[in-house]
């Protein structure tokens, strides 16, 4: 089963910068944001996406925390209020583009060959295989938010997300092969 590391390895932090940015617009307290999140919101988006697209949209995403800074309700969790922003422009994006097409959760999934030894690329490729909506809610999974967390994000009901993850493991599953037991 995957899961998340950087949990284990990075304190969330306490004091809420979105919440004292949305506030006073004070650039110092974005800095420290984009320091915290950038490169989790990066790595998110490049799972998603393509890395050149990953950089234009965490681009546009931090240009819209500072143009709707004054919608951030500071009850929410700041991480995941940046994540639905990028989310939101990437589905735009991909609208804009005409490439975003929202699938099935039980799309058929054609397996892939791939080497008997578990590498990067391979599973990079076998996560590129899945539907954007279960590549998502199991990227969001490993980013470390909880099942709330991303039924917040990406507008879902509970089960749905519980149903993407659940589908998202089986198709990584399949993919890599059944004698693979890491994904």
């Amino acid at each position: 089963m995957l899961t998340s590391l950087k949990s284990w390895f990075i304190s969330q932090p306490s004091d809420d910068y979105l919440a004292d940015y949305a506030k006073s617009g004070d650039t110092r307290h974005l800095t420290k944001l984009v320091t915290l999140f950038g490169n989790d919101l990066y790595h998110y988006l490049v799972t998603q996406s393509n890395e050149q697209l990953a950089f234009d949209i965490s681009q546009q995403t931090w240009l819209k925390v500072m143009e709707k800074r004054h919608h951030y309700q500071g009850q929410n969790h700041p991480k995941a209020w940046l994540f639905r922003l990028a989310r939101n422009a990437l589905i735009d994006e991909y609208r804009k583009q005409q490439r975003f097409v929202e699938l099935e959760e039980n799309t058929a999934i054609t397996t892939a060959q791939t080497e008997p030894s578990f590498d990067y690329d391979s599973f990079n490729r076998a996560l590129m295989q899945l539907s954007f909506v279960q590549r998502e809610a199991l990227s969001l999974q490993q980013e470390g938010f909880s099942l709330d967390d991303i039924q917040h994000i990406t507008q879902s009901n509970h089960e749905t997300v519980k149903t993407r993850l659940r589908y998202a493991k089986q198709n990584l599953k399949i993919i890599l092969g059944a004698d693979n037991d890491q994904a």
